[in-house]
């Protein structure tokens, strides 16, 4: 199921509705505010940044949108005539939704799902040297969901719950870091913001 985010723009002092694609996944289970997804293969751009868990957000932002809204290189070969030219023209690609936010050592992993239509053959190439492009494999993954700010304090908190439940389930273990994962721009209003808390699992055998 393909799911859309509305994000409300100020433009030009009126107020405009933008669609926005969201990552695709299958609810496999659902107890309470707890869900077990399962996401297929996808594609992201991601880019590491140092600091403190309220400040790379925005620093990761920054980059990544600009890479998706032009600052990449999209090389396009030219039909031959005399001279043989090569051409280098700047692609936007559309916003997704979630942003995520995972620790990676020292550093935080800042990452953009890139949307549905795109390949890694045809995404163009970042500009940005600190920027990847990475092919993310299908993944089970437990989920929670919350509102409110997107203070390190409530990140932990909701973390915290997610690693509680999934250790009740007995038929989980996490495989990785958790993910957070933020729906909405910095102008809506803290009390809207859909945020999640991501830990990919797997099932241990009975």
């Amino acid at each position: 199921m393909l799911l859309a985010v509305c994000f409300l723009v100020i433009a030009s002092g009126e107020k405009e509705i933008m669609a926005i694609e969201t990552t695709k996944y299958t609810v496999v289970e659902k107890a309470g505010d707890f869900e077990l997804r399962q996401y297929p293969r996808h594609i992201v751009a991601e880019t590491l940044v140092e600091g403190d868990f309220d400040k790379v957000g925005n620093e990761g932002f920054r980059r990544l949108a600009a890479y998706i809204k032009g600052n990449n290189r999209k090389k396009q070969s030219v039909a031959m005539t005399a001279p043989v030219s090569q051409t280098k023209e700047s692609e936007k690609i559309p916003m997704t939704a979630p942003v995520n936010q995972q620790r990676e050592g020292g550093s935080w992993r800042i990452t953009f799902t890139m949307p549905s239509e795109y390949t890694m053959e045809s995404l163009p190439e970042p500009v940005d040297g600190r920027i990847t492009l990475k092919e993310i494999p299908g993944q089970l993954v437990a989920a929670i969901e919350y509102s409110g700010t997107w203070s390190r304090k409530r990140y932990e908190e909701n973390k915290a719950r997610l690693e509680s439940l999934i250790r009740e389930r007995r038929d989980l273990k996490p495989v990785a870091e958790a993910i957070f994962a933020r729906y909405d721009p910095p102008f809506m209003p803290w009390f809207l913001r859909q945020n999640e808390v991501l830990i990919p699992v797997e099932r241990i055998p009975n």
